[in-house]
């Protein structure tokens, strides 16, 4: 199916969109077996980007077959060659950067100038698996002069990548670049929120690997729970929520498969008495993410404050978090864009009415702006309460831009608090004094902690998180080697002759 190239979004921004809306598979474009198409909204707008296909069990076990049966080639591609063209997608990438951030922009909410960094980040992660592909060794274990003995890395065949709304082009692209470095075939599932920038990165670099290596079936659950099953995937990966993450490894299970899995996260801020108040309130703010609505599960969505620093805190908190004020996506001076559907609008307005109904402190936000050239769309303030344990939003995932704020004396108490919930992804701590920070960096059961840091990522440290957040390590080489398998050879030496 093709449609419109162009769309207007209200703010007279251009934005380009795929030609194709399909299912793209063995190098060629499909219409979905299962007849069906589903409206893309443009959340900053409320109006219809146009119809995607909504892809059932049949397509992905079409796409599967076609992955499969380039897996046979694509393995077989010499290392540097695939290095190679990984290279070449990442200049693809960095040349189509503004025209790509435009559309996730469009489709998934967030402002155009942050989707620019989301394009080269992908592109960075491209070249990143590239120089990584001569490094999959095994090693040679000494069993006498009459044996040899050694292990190979070899690739696993089709991997399924399920990947989120709020980053789209970014995951499409940078979770794709490990497992095809290392010789797999790959299948997206685009998010059905937002699936259209995984589909014009289709169109860009689709004739550049042979036909089947990458493939795109945008979808919904159907889709999903299909790709988590199939018995000729070798491993699914997923970004999501944890109960998204649940049902992948329950469909994963029957064909034992492996499973990776970066989910949920209820992170913690902690602030001791030491730390610079103006320092502490732009981390809090800066963690939580508020560009793109605080839809990011590494966001640190609790902020816990030592009660001698709480009041100034508060104060610079309220100023600072002004920067950030809802607008339309696509346009470049907009600091904070829009919730990807009114579904998720509807769920985020739910926490905040809860908290205001069970007596928490409102700092700041609450609910849409006043605005009204944004009436349409599905925008909230960014929101700021002082809460307690007792209260919903100190313990589950929100996904929204609804930060709580708690006030502690006691470390111990503190602590228990921060590691009470079922999620353990992020953390950040904040304090002067070594001693401290690396102790509690220690008691913090986060899989990936900044010091006097917050938000950012950096390729090679490998992201991932502890309990309900999630399996496996991503970002890092360890990433790839997930991606392979290990086959050990004994080789028995017959005696020389006499």
């Amino acid at each position: 199916m093709t449609t419109s190239v162009s769309a207007q979004p209200a703010s007279g921004h251009t934005v380009v969109l795929p030609n194709n809306r399909g299912a793209y598979y063995g190098g060629v474009w499909h219409a979905p077996k299962s007849g069906r198409f589903l409206d893309t909204i443009n959340p900053g707008t409320g109006l219809s980007l146009g119809k995607v296909a909504d892809a059932g069990a049949d397509d992905v076990d079409a796409a599967v077959a076609a992955a499969k049966a380039a897996f046979k080639e694509w393995r077989l591609v010499l290392p540097l060659e695939r290095a190679k063209i990984l290279r070449r997608i990442a200049e693809i990438l960095r040349q189509n950067a503004n025209e790509l951030a435009m559309i996730d922009a469009a489709d998934c909410g967030n402002p155009v100038r942050e989707m620019v960094s989301d394009a080269m980040i992908g592109a960075a992660q491209m070249e990143f698996f590239a120089g990584f592909v001569t490094e999959m060794k095994g090693s040679s274990i000494p069993m006498g002069p009459d044996v040899v003995n050694f292990s190979v890395r070899e690739p696993l065949g089709v991997v399924g990548r399920i990947i989120p709304f709020n980053q789209p082009f970014m995951f499409c692209a940078g979770k794709s670049a490990a497992p095809l470095a290392a010789g797999n075939t790959v299948i997206v599932k685009p998010p059905e929120q937002a699936p259209l920038s995984s589909l014009r990165l289709a169109e860009l670099i689709g004739g550049m690997l042979p036909p089947g290596v990458f493939n795109v079936v945008p979808g919904g659950r159907e889709a999903g729970q299909r790709l988590a099953s199939h018995p000729d995937v070798a491993i699914i990966a997923l970004i999501g929520s944890v109960p998204t993450g649940r049902a992948v490894m329950k469909a994963a299970s029957d064909t034992v498969k492996r499973t990776m899995l970066e989910l949920g996260g209820k992170n913690a801020l902690i602030a001791y008495s030491d730390a610079d108040a103006d320092e502490v309130a732009g981390a809090v703010i800066g963690g939580m993410n508020f560009t793109w609505c605080g839809q990011s599960c590494g966001s640190t969505s609790r902020a816990f404050i030592h009660e001698t620093i709480y009041d100034a805190v508060i104060a610079r908190l309220k100023e600072k978090i002004k920067y950030f004020k809802p607008g339309i996506p696509t346009d470049p001076a907009t600091t904070m864009g829009a919730i990807v559907s009114k579904a998720q609008f509807d769920r985020v307005m739910s926490f905040i009415q809860a908290s205001k109904q069970e007596g928490a402190e409102l700092i700041s936000g609450g609910g849409p702006p006043a605005d009204p050239a944004l009436a349409k769309g599905f925008y909230i303030e960014p929101t700021v309460f002082a809460v307690t344990d007792k209260n919903r939003i100190a313990r589950e995932e929100i996904f929204g831009p609804v930060l709580g704020v708690f006030k502690w004396s006691d470390e111990e108490k503190m602590l228990e608090t921060v590691n009470a919930v079922e999620y353990g992804l992020t953390a950040s701590i904040w304090t002067n004094d070594l001693n401290t920070a690396h102790r509690t960096a220690m008691r913090v059961e986060a899989g990936f902690v900044w010091i006097n840091e917050v938000s950012k990522h950096f390729l090679g440290a490998p992201f991932g998180g502890f309990k309900q957040s999630g399996l496996g390590r991503e970002e890092c080489f360890e990433e790839m080697l997930s991606f392979t398998q290990e086959k050990n050879i004994y080789v028995k030496l017959k005696p020389a002759k006499a």
